[in-house]
């Protein structure tokens, strides 16, 4: 487990989720449940009330809290893309059932929010070129799910 982990509070499908998540990102698995040894307000003993799982090397703790602490977007999940096939790629999975946002940004089936960001739009938006930074970024609020090609041409002014 890493020194600092991120600790998310669902409802009653953590496991669901960390499956869930777990099949989708390389390098990922579970790496232990808790069952609760007593009944709580988001469960009964015996249930999974804790789960550890790993994406991508990272390490992470899903809890069944019970429904008082839905997740919000003032914290979101990142995926660093390298292309279009891995923006969609995690966009179709992360939006089945869930509800996409805007500007690259997806509202999971466990209400979780993430960010599905191509790995040149951050470099795009950094350009020393001001006007061009600001095209990419003009572009990128009309999306939803982001398109790699667009935010290209609206750099090169070809929009």
């Amino acid at each position: 487990m890493d020194k600092i982990s991120t600790f998310l509070w669902f409802d009653d499908n953590a496991e669901e989720a960390g499956k869930f998540y777990t099949g989708l990102f390389p390098d990922s698995r579970i790496d232990e449940t808790t069952d609760s040894p007593m009944n709580y307000p988001g469960g009964n003993e015996g249930d999974v009330i804790t789960v550890g799982f790993t994406l991508s090397g990272r390490s992470f703790i899903a809890m069944n809290g019970g429904p008082d602490h839905p997740f919000t977007d003032a914290i979101s999940l990142s995926i660093d893309c390298a292309d279009q096939a891995e923006v969609d790629r995690y966009w179709d999975a992360l939006s089945d059932g869930g509800e996409p946002i805007m500007c690259g940004w997806v509202k999971d089936r466990f209400g979780l929010h993430w960010q599905v960001t191509p790995r040149i739009l951050p470099q795009l938006l950094a350009d020393p070129d001001r006007a061009k930074a600001k095209r990419v970024m003009e572009a990128m609020g009309q999306m939803v799910k982001i398109d790699v090609a667009a935010i290209k041409a609206a750099a090169d002014g070809k929009t």
